[in-house]
């Protein structure tokens, strides 16, 4: 497409160029594309225009100031409010795909990948974005920087599943985004909710502010059905943001039995009966909201349910180590680690529990020694160590956790990760069960200098051996 119609009712420009595709980050740019520089210091801004022009960039539209470059360049004030244009300007066909979309603090990612697996059970073609990357039914992959990416590139990656014959995606939608209209003018058809609880107080300031930005997803207008959380203290604000809509409430009250058995849960449903090999009554949960969303999509129960026990959690989420009672687990909240620790031990009351975490620099402070009283509470023993730093003073950070925690409990403190993890599983004994909480599926970590490549999942599995 020529810069001149790309811009069209924009700017005027008389720069005679074609543009193969959009950027703003320059870690997605390709030969031919157009970067977007916008301001703000998060932003892949000015200072990446080297690198856009190094990765083939053949123009740059600026918000800021008038620069010099050896690429076009095109100034657009406040250029931010025109990033939907622009996206749908050249990515014609990314608001043809229907979007599933998911909220909440905890559960996003698990509810899109029981989606997402069962469609792909149904042999539908699928695309799944979200914390662990961009995918596509057939499990081809790519990480992406945020949950919930930025505008240009989300268009972008619905364009390419248009292309490859997929019509329908499941997104994970972040408070982050929301805020920052980063999916403006898709079509979603369903909005999920499944729960709120304390997180990213950093950025959003408020938990009031939090759920207002969560629930602007449920006042879209292309929103059929509300599938929500009926068990969650904010469901009725959700119902309330959801007038008009389709509404679909689930619970844990909706199974007359479920009882826990070696692999997960023995669960009854209607007059449905079938074995879940998930652990945890969140996951209940998670398994309640896909399957209310496969079921507004047309799918009966009677096809439903038998898809039920082959569903397996999503990479980093109560991830198994071994034959070892030990777990990788992304609980980086509050709720998230009462959640886990409280799964443990009821699916293993006559072991002890020890708990290994840390938490993010940069990030909610409040929510720091919260975890650490409930570590205190739920575990029998506790090791700290660094989370993501970035560019806070490690031990600080352990402090602020370590002071919601009980002074008579012991705690070990390892900053080292990868040596707190390996000691954790070299010590563990036959009576205790571990948690790794914290990073997941990840596989960097950020310090303030720094960043290191570290896995959990394969640093766990190397020291069980």
């Amino acid at each position: 497409m020529n810069i001149s119609q790309l811009l069209k009712g924009i700017v005027d420009t008389k720069i005679n160029l074609e543009v193969s595709g959009i950027c703003m980050n320059t870690e997605n740019a390709h030969a031919g594309d157009i970067f977007i520089a916008l301001k703000g210091e998060k932003c892949h801004g000015i200072k990446y225009i080297g690198s856009a022009i190094e990765k083939g960039c053949v123009a740059v539209l600026v918000d800021s100031k008038d620069i010099e470059c050896s690429i076009p360049s095109i100034r657009i004030d406040s250029l931010e409010r025109y990033l939907e244009k622009i996206a749908a300007s050249f990515y014609k066909n990314a608001k043809k795909i229907s979007l599933i979309g998911i909220t909440g603090t905890n559960g996003k990612t698990s509810v899109g990948y029981f989606i997402s697996q069962m469609l792909s059970m149904l042999e539908v073609n699928n695309g799944f974005i979200g914390t662990l990357g961009i995918s596509n039914y057939k499990d081809k992959h790519h990480n992406s920087a945020n949950t919930t990416p930025d505008i240009i590139s989300l268009y972008r990656t619905l364009e390419h599943y248009y292309n490859n014959n997929i019509n329908i995606a499941v997104l994970e939608v972040s408070s982050h985004s929301l805020s920052q209209n980063r999916i403006a003018g898709l079509s979603f058809m369903q909005a999920i909710f499944t729960n709120l609880s304390q997180d990213h107080l950093d950025y959003h300031k408020t938990i009031t502010d939090y759920r207002n930005a969560k629930g602007k997803l449920f006042s879209i207008n292309s929103v059929k059905s509300a599938i929500i959380n009926e068990d969650d203290d904010n469901f009725e604000y959700f119902l309330k943001k959801s007038s008009g809509k389709n509404i679909i409430k689930f619970s844990l009250s909706n199974f007359k039995s479920r009882k826990i058995i070696d692999s997960g849960f023995l669960c009854q449903l209607d007059n449905y009966i079938f074995e879940l090999s998930l652990l945890g009554e969140f996951n209940l949960s998670n398994m309640l909201a896909a399957l209310n969303s496969i079921e507004e999509l047309g799918y009966s129960r009677d096809s439903i349910i038998p898809l039920l026990p082959n569903l397996k959690p999503p990479t980093g989420r109560m991830h198994k180590i071994n034959n070892m009672l030990s777990w990788v687990d992304y609980a980086h909240t509050p709720d998230a680690i009462f959640n886990a620790l409280s799964t443990l031990k009821e699916h293993f009351p006559s072991h002890k529990v020890r708990v290994l975490f840390g938490c993010g620099g940069d990030r909610d402070k409040g929510k720091r020694a919260k975890m650490g009283k409930i570590a205190s509470k739920l575990a029998n023993s506790i090791i700290l160590t660094n989370d993501n730093p970035r560019n806070e003073d490690p031990k600080t950070i352990i402090d602020d956790i370590a002071s919601g925690i009980d002074s008579n409990f012991e705690v070990e403190i390892i900053l080292d990760r990868k040596l707190a993890i390996e000691t954790a599983i070299s010590t563990l004994k036959n009576d205790e069960c571990l948690l790794i909480a914290g990073k997941g599926h990840e596989t960097i970590q950020q310090f303030k200098d720094r960043v290191i490549e570290i896995n959990d999942i394969e640093i766990a599995i190397n020291a069980s051996i």
